[in-house]
């Protein structure tokens, strides 16, 4: 029983991978508790690539036909007009962004990174990130705009939601979360804000895997393909579905319902941590 046992802790990893990963609710957060959940005999640096994996082809196969139009549109546009972005289409502008929405986490990450690893992961710390950056998400939620579409999106924008992007590199802030929230902040509606910020978490989140199969290349960890199999692929179908939900709950919802279950896992995480649990 006990191969079978690894397969559903897989499973369920790989659920609350894709979960946590899309949805505004941190996955740090959920993390510091899984241990007591299901143990932690399967998350491994090999078993954490797979999940990567799987939040990485769910986010490029659910917008895939966007990547298409980014890709012909942007090697079309370069190869006729080179950097004079004038002359580049909306959707090779919406590529760039993207890219200059990711290097501020790709710089903060190389530069702080391990402190961040360090220092910054402790319950008590996710449990008042937790709470405190939920209080931002729904300030900047309640009071956003809804004027802007995705292809309105600008260098000046793309480089803001950017600088939270690298915000969530803290434990607890929630990538997905503040990023949607910047988004709203600069007057996205909610779909296209979320939107954004799923086309930009895609080479993030791949990133990340690649970083952790390097430093689990450095080790002496033994591959167990039937879990890494096994946790990838739910991660890529329910994040695939968790986008799918989250975009059309967003068309006419808030994130007033995440923010409150922050705020409940917060205080659980600080209370656990106070009484030594976790």
């Amino acid at each position: 029983m006990g191969d079978v046992d690894d397969l559903l802790r897989a499973a369920f990893l790989g659920l609350l991978q894709a979960a946590t990963e899309f949805l505004p609710v941190s996955s740090s957060g959920h993390l510091v508790l899984a241990p007591e959940l299901v143990g932690d005999d399967v998350s491994t640096l090999t078993f954490d690539v797979a999940l990567h994996l799987g939040t990485t082809i769910a986010v490029v196969a659910y917008f895939w036909r966007d990547w298409a139009r980014i890709v012909v549109s942007g090697v079309r546009d370069f190869t006729q007009h080179g950097l004079r972005l004038t002359g580049w289409s909306q959707y090779s502008l919406l590529g760039l962004w993207v890219v200059v929405a990711t290097i501020p986490a790709v710089i903060v990450g190389l530069l702080f990174g391990d402190t961040i690893d360090e220092q910054l992961r402790e319950p008590w710390v996710v449990g008042l990130t937790l709470i405190g950056f939920g209080l931002v998400i729904g300030a900047l939620d309640r009071w956003g705009g809804t004027v802007a579409r995705l292809l309105d999106m600008t260098a000046g924008r793309a480089a803001t939601i950017g600088l939270a992007q690298a915000v969530a590199l803290i434990p607890g802030v929630s990538r997905s979360g503040i990023t949607i929230a910047a988004g709203r902040g600069l007057g996205f509606d909610r779909p296209s804000a979320a939107r954004f910020s799923f086309l930009m978490s895609a080479p993030v989140i791949f990133g990340a895997g690649v970083l952790t199969f390097g430093d689990a290349l450095s080790g002496d960890e033994s591959l167990n393909w039937g879990p890494m199999i096994v946790g990838g692929v739910v991660a890529a179908i329910a994040g695939a579905l968790v986008i799918r939900w989250l975009l059309r709950y967003l068309e006419t919802g808030t994130l007033l319902p995440f923010v409150w279950y922050r705020i409940g896992l917060g205080t659980l995480v600080l209370v656990l941590s106070a009484t030594g649990v976790i």
